[in-house]
């Protein structure tokens, strides 16, 4: 059975193990980066393809690094059309959220008589998207991170995804990149293509911010190239919050645990409620569903449930609020009776999706928020990707003559406060030129 852990008796040694997650071991991870970075740094392409040879697929050559028009056409002849058919609608509502994110592009207000301030809103003029491949496909992935590049009007977007052993990217991916509007994609991963899309080779010019999950190496890489390219939210092992209360169903919340559980033994999936027999219901469904996955799922469930999951048992709604709050999950669930009623109270939380016809598999792949989210505690500071990420903001202004009366002598009040006196000038001046 799924452990269940009384918040109230847990030490604050066990209490710190559980908030701490599996966290990414990155220490060995950032000799071997440090290694490749110098490598590609040196050599460009020619250390880019010995990287992917090594790690990727030993059949890469500079001509094939990228995704040719051939093997898009081909993509689309691989899939089925139910998986076609499932993307189009996942691309339809990944667009129509993100669309709906977009501000306008000029943002100007008169603060007072003669004084107007705002913004200017614009694209960056490239981004790097890192998809993983992982165990497993991700065209889910593809659209989370292309769409909001795309609509935000982002210029150059590139792709790095792994390919197979046989040098092919996955074809649902390509069908997903092509909906989205991408083309430039490149069949590397790991520290290799961090590497490639924030130094540039002679092949793949280089990008200016990199986005998108990926591995310990990847992590790696991202920490040691900050400050040379923008690398976007932290992210690490993925993480989720069953909220319940007595009226909760223990079925659906046994059912969402496992949706986060079966990512990996590393991933951390916790059920958090006030109320015992919701606890006991949920832990004894868990091992029913258990035994309905592959075998390679359910050991990924069994570890991550034992070493960073499980259900916490609160003495309240109040207290497991609290713990939501401190733990700042990734992805929450609010299952209780009415869950708009305490939306105001919950406060960090990278996902939160309410109600028992919402289930965090949903928000993955079909209701259009997107998916890639912070981890490790992030959601305290950081928020999903969105087309923010890909915007940058200008502040704008604009003063009239009458405005410029306005100000002027807080200005040249302020300016020689601080002792700059050229400040103060260029204020001074222009009273007698424009007198």
């Amino acid at each position: 059975m799924v452990r269940i852990l009384k918040l109230a008796q847990m030490s604050a040694s066990e209490l710190a193990l559980l908030k701490k997650r599996a966290e990414l071991d990155i220490d060995n991870a950032l000799v071997i980066a440090k290694t490749v970075i110098e490598k590609i740094k040196q050599d460009g392409d020619d250390g880019v393809v010995e990287y992917v040879r090594k790690f990727d697929y030993e059949g890469a050559t500079v001509e094939n690094l990228r995704v040719t028009p051939e093997e898009f056409a081909q993509a689309h002849e691989l899939i089925e059309a139910d998986v076609k058919t499932a993307i189009e609608q996942s691309f339809k509502n990944i667009k129509e959220v993100h669309q709906r994110q977009m501000p306008e592009e000029i943002q100007l207000a008169e603060i007072e008589k003669g004084v107007f301030a705002g913004e200017k809103i614009a694209p960056l003029p490239s981004a790097g998207l890192y998809v993983p491949r992982g165990r497993g496909a991700f065209p889910s992935m593809m659209l989370m991170l292309a769409i909001p590049a795309v609509v935000a009007g982002v210029k150059r977007v590139v792709v790095c995804t792994p390919p197979d052993k046989q040098g092919q990217v996955e074809p649902a991916s390509l069908v997903a990149a092509t909906m989205a509007g991408v083309t430039e994609i490149y069949k590397l991963g790991g520290v290799q293509a961090i590497a490639a899309m924030a130094l540039g080779t002679q092949s793949i010019p280089k990008v200016d911010k990199i986005t998108g999950p990926c591995s310990v190496y990847g992590a790696a890489a991202k920490r040691l190239l900050f400050g040379t390219v923008d690398v976007g939210l932290p992210a690490g092992p993925s993480e989720s919050i069953i909220l319940a209360d007595e009226s909760s169903n223990p079925q659906l919340a046994a059912l969402d645990l496992l949706i986060e559980a079966e990512h990996g033994s590393d991933s951390a999936a916790l059920l958090v409620t006030h109320s015992e027999t919701v606890a006991e219901k949920a832990s004894q469904y868990v091992d029913h569903y258990l035994q309905q996955l592959p075998e390679w799922r359910r050991k990924f469930c069994e570890d991550g449930l034992s070493a960073y999951g499980g259900i916490i048992l609160t003495s309240s709604l109040e207290e497991s609020l609290n713990f939501i709050n401190d733990y700042a999950p990734e992805h929450l669930e609010v299952l209780v009776k009415e869950p708009f009623n305490i939306l105001g109270q919950i406060h960090n939380a990278g996902e939160i999706l309410l109600g028992s016809h919402t289930p965090s598999s949903m928000a993955t792949y079909a209701i259009g928020v997107n998916a890639v989210l912070p981890t490790g505690g992030f959601a305290r500071s950081y928020s999903a990707v969105s087309v923010f990420d890909f915007l940058k903001r200008s502040t704008l202004a604009y003063v009239t003559p009458e405005g410029f009366e306005k100000l002027k002598q807080t200005t040249t009040t302020l300016a020689d406060y601080e002792g700059f006196p050229a400040h103060g000038l260029a204020i001074k001046e222009r009273e007698n030129l424009f007198s």
